[in-house]
């Protein structure tokens, strides 16, 4: 399908990627119409440039350098210089026809006419959205009104978020597309509307759209305004205005009434004197995107809707009755709409926008492909071929699986350098990211569906990359279908899947790795070698301090793996491997699990036996500070302390002490590949194998047992392995 890219900071283009594939709760719709929403999305086209970007966003620095000092400069440079030709998916409101959707869709039929929205939707000929993101189309609305559904919502959730009855003055601020819109519904609310801006046309428009009064935005707005109002001040001031000073918020605040309200629905910079602020009582809301759902996973993604009778206006609902309000004409939009342009057009589009004598307000994008088949002939296309081959027949074709951050900054980098092996294909569900590491890497082709990498006959070795609920699934189909598997942490969820795995490793004959890079890190390879040297038991203790697994990212979850399967089997590895002995109990405690945050599984101390008499304990944590040290690992011996942390940093501790240090963290990514792609083309069996997964994954679901009763726990991987 063709589809609006942002390629680099700055430059609009129109790509051919992979139609997306249907996933639970979700619906394709082919795009007839789109809206161009000009604030959000002008907002992320950095038409100065680098840095003029990096210099109003100082966050930036501090970013590169904290990136810089892990990775190092080349790769961040490449990163830095990747940034210029990487896309990213712009736009998020359309209408069309519905052609496929998931069994778990129950009340959308193919055929039927709809509105979109969501993040990450974009302007594109087939759109993936959650069913909570859709909303039906009245027969009387024409698709290229239909588009200004999500808008619309957007505006819907101000004037509700205004709290606006009959009679109310309200000043509307900035009448960009969602100020003319809000201006509307606040009229059909009842309130006396007065609407200013700084653009005579746009202030006019207003006018003619309604509003009770309209002002032109100067020196002495102000003063015409309070006039209006007798001097009182408005009952409510909403600002739909765009601004990076805060010019409006100061308008605001003497527009105000004593014991009025403030609506913020723009991006504007928000400073408000103190001391007016609390003479006159003020009341500031915030006004969050579409309503209630917006950026909930569980809403959006998972399509779990609010009940009726407790959240009466949701962002679906919002969008539904939107639509009503434009079906019944109580809503005008077609004196908006200023520049209408096929999809093929759509960077003269942009150049439209981003040019102020343009004097653009809505520009809609239109889709041809939509009326040339019917929704029940549509055949998407899940596979566009980017560059034409140049491996060798020798050579290993590596597909890789799961297009993230660990792809662009490790396993890619690190696969472009090993000798016989070349990057074959990129499977993403986002047909954009896909064809981007593709580019810059080198692929033959990207798909968006995982059954074409399994399907090619040419593709030799899976690198799966994925989120860690699909592992243990895309795994299993890899190996079936005949494919060598290097498997990122963790190898699996639960028993039941490493027995899967297991069994599809053993009947398959093909090669599996699991990702335990911490065997090859050179601190962690000498600090298992100093323990060779000595006898008898070992204490060992692993703290770890990552705070960015809490919030919203999805690696907090503990229903698809949280902190522990997900990123502390890492450290159940790593002890097994350093002392080469068996786990055999543990005792867990964790944080109090009936809190939202701190997530209470993602944070414990686990004690654990070996078979050998040795001890070690696990301090997994997500609430630290991140200027403390990520991982620091701590061996004792008889007459030996040996201790690393952050891959950095060695100090060997006998009769005398010994340090060493690195610049540059070597995480052992690049030796662990390396390794594994040798040993498939010399016949040899991975260092880390299945029971390497399946014993870390075992011991961390026992850690969470333990932790939930409060119990020890024995630990036996024969009930897996046999």
């Amino acid at each position: 399908m063709k589809q609006v890219i942002r390629r680099g900071l700055k430059e609009i283009i129109v790509d051919e990627v992979p139609d997306p594939v249907v996933t639970p709760h979700h619906v394709l719709v082919r795009a007839h119409c789109s809206l161009i929403s000009s604030g959000t999305e002008t907002a992320s086209i950095h038409t100065d440039g680098l840095i003029k970007e990096v210099s109003e966003n100082p966050r930036h620095i501090e970013m590169i350098w904290n990136v810089m000092k892990d990775k190092g400069p080349v790769r961040t440079a490449a990163e830095v210089r990747a940034k210029f030709s990487e896309y990213a998916v712009i736009g998020y409101s359309g209408a069309g026809i519905v052609v496929d959707k998931h069994p778990s869709v129950t009340d959308l039929e193919i055929g039927d006419r709809v509105s979109y929205g969501g993040e990450g939707t974009g302007h594109g000929e087939t759109i993936l959205t959650g069913r909570n993101l859709v909303a039906r189309i009245p027969d009387t609305v024409p698709f290229d009104q239909a588009c200004f559904a999500t808008l619309g919502s957007i505006a819907v959730n101000a004037v509700r978020t205004a709290t606006l009855s009959l009679g109310d003055v309200v000043v509307v601020i900035g009448l960009g597309l969602v100020g003319q819109l809000v201006a509307q519904l606040a009229r059909l609310q009842g309130a006396v509307v007065i609407a200013t801006d700084l653009k005579d046309d746009r202030v006019e428009l207003a006018r003619e759209l309604g509003a009770t009064h309209a002002v032109k935005g100067s020196d002495s707005a102000a003063k015409q305004i309070l006039s209006l109002t007798n001097g009182k001040g408005a009952d409510c001031v909403i600002i739909a205005a765009a601004a990076k000073s805060s010019a409006p918020a100061h308008l605001a605040l003497d527009l105000c009434r004593d014991r009025g309200r403030i609506v913020v629905v723009g991006a504007v910079e928000m400073s408000f004197p103190w001391d007016v602020m609390y003479m006159k009582e003020i009341q500031l809301f915030m006004s969050r995107a579409y309503g209630p759902g917006s950026y909930d996973p569980n809403y959006e993604r998972r399509g779990q809707d609010y009940p009726h009778s407790y959240v009466r206006w949701t962002e679906n609902r919002n969008m539904e009755e939107f639509l009503r309000l434009v079906a019944t004409q109580q809503i005008r939009l077609a004196p908006l709409v200023t520049h209408e342009f096929p999809l093929e057009r759509a960077p003269e589009a942009y150049s439209t926008i981003l040019n102020p004598a343009a004097n653009s307000l809505a520009v809609v994008l239109r889709y041809s492909a939509a009326t040339e088949i019917s929704p029940e002939s549509f055949s998407p296309a899940r596979r566009v071929r980017v560059t034409e081959s140049t491996a060798k027949a020798s050579d290993l074709r590596v597909a890789l699986v799961g297009a993230g951050n660990l792809a662009r900054w490790a396993h890619l980098p690190n696969l472009k350098k090993i000798p016989h092996a070349k990057l074959h294909a990129v499977y993403s569900a986002s047909g954009a990211r896909g064809k981007s590491y593709a580019q810059r890497f080198g692929a033959n082709y990207c798909c968006s569906d995982f059954n074409e990498i399994l399907r090619d006959p040419e593709v030799d070795v899976v690198l799966i990359l994925s989120r860690n609920q699909y592992h243990a699934e895309q795994a299993v189909a890899a190996l079936r279908a005949g494919k060598h598997v290097f498997l990122e942490k963790p190898m699996a969820l639960t028993e039941a899947e490493c027995r899967n795995v297991l069994q599809a490793v053993n009947e398959s004959g093909k090669q599996l790795t699991i990702g335990f890079n911490r065997r090859f890190a050179p601190f962690y390879v000498e600090q298992k070698r100093q323990l060779a040297k000595r006898s008898g038991p070992v204490v060992i203790n692993c703290r770890v301090n990552s705070p960015g697994i809490s919030g919203s990212y999805w690696m907090a979850d503990p229903s698809i793996g949280g902190a522990i399967l997900g990123e502390a089997c890492h450290f159940v590895d790593l002890m097994y491997w350093l002392l080469d002995s068996e786990p055999v109990s543990v005792f867990a405690y964790s944080f109090p699990t009936d809190t939202e945050e701190p997530i209470g599984q993602n944070n414990i101390v686990a004690s654990l036996r070996f078979a050998d008499g040795s001890i070690g304990n696990l301090t997994y944590c997500t609430v630290g500070s991140n200027g403390s040290a990520g991982e620091r690992v701590e061996v004792f011996a008889q007459g030996l302390g040996v201790e690393t942390h952050d891959f950095k940093h060695l100090n060997v501790q006998t009769k005398i002490r010994k340090s060493k240090s690195l610049w540059w963290a070597d995480k052992g990514y690049m030796e662990q590949l390396k390794g594994f792609l040798d040993g498939i083309r010399e016949g040899k069996e991975p260092v880390v194998d299945v029971i390497d997964g399946a014993r870390a994954t075992v011991v961390c679901l026992r850690i969470l047992e333990s932790a939930g009763n409060a119990q020890p726990c024995q630990i036996d991987l024969s009930q897996v392995t046999q």
